[in-house]
């Protein structure tokens, strides 16, 4: 932040982005989402049913709340790492606005975004969002996003701009993120995001 102060804004990480991958950072990110949202949905809940994944069933059961199409776009986000068994405790936070501090939250976050709400949380996500931030290396460089698809659209955008590496945690969540939703690199695939992209081909055939 010192170096490029004017980096880190929304509007200054879609340019820059722009400017490596000549694509617009939120279409394509949001456009790739939709069109493999319904898929991944459909996933989580047979894995539900079998069991074979019961920390997705908090996630589903807010759709059966409110299911509106920025709640499906929530869902399949924050329900992906999941659905791969990685840990999300380090890169995605939830937390009350007017409760911890932001150095508690913070501590030991590399890469990640903060999710903030009002009150206590009862589900996997609440349906009024206050404010979404992008955290690097312990520090908020991007807030008041106004949603969670656009906050992991802008941390996808910031990871890529800075070079940064993904989280250890969530690798294979990124990695789907970029070479399956955003098309970036998709035939230079792991084995195991190449086999759920196949399942998904499938599924939508």
């Amino acid at each position: 932040m010192d170096r490029w102060p004017a980096l880190f804004n929304e509007r200054k990480i879609k340019a820059e982005f722009c400017r490596i991958v000549t694509a617009d950072l939120l279409q394509s990110f949001l456009d790739g989402l939709d069109a493999l949202m319904s898929s991944l949905l459909e996933f989580y809940k047979a894995a539900v049913s079998s069991n074979r994944r019961l920390t997705l069933s908090s996630v589903m059961q807010c759709l059966n709340k409110e299911d509106t199409n920025q709640n499906r776009r929530t869902a399949a986000l924050l329900g992906l790492p999941l659905f791969l068994s990685e840990d999300t405790s380090d890169i995605i936070r939830m937390c009350d606005v007017h409760g911890e501090t932001l150095d508690v939250l913070m501590k030991g976050k590399c890469v990640g975004i903060l999710i903030g709400h009002e009150g206590v949380l009862h589900d996997a996500f609440l349906h009024e969002i206050i404010n979404v931030a992008v955290v690097v290396e312990e520090a908020v460089v991007l807030h008041e996003i106004r949603d969670v698809p656009t906050g992991f659209a802008m941390l996808m955008g910031t990871i890529y701009c800075l070079n940064l590496q993904y989280p250890h945690k969530m690798k294979y969540s990124f990695e789907f993120l970029q070479k399956v939703v955003m098309k970036m690199n998709p035939d230079q695939c792991s084995a195991r995001v190449h086999g759920l992209r196949n399942k998904l081909l499938r599924f939508c055939l």
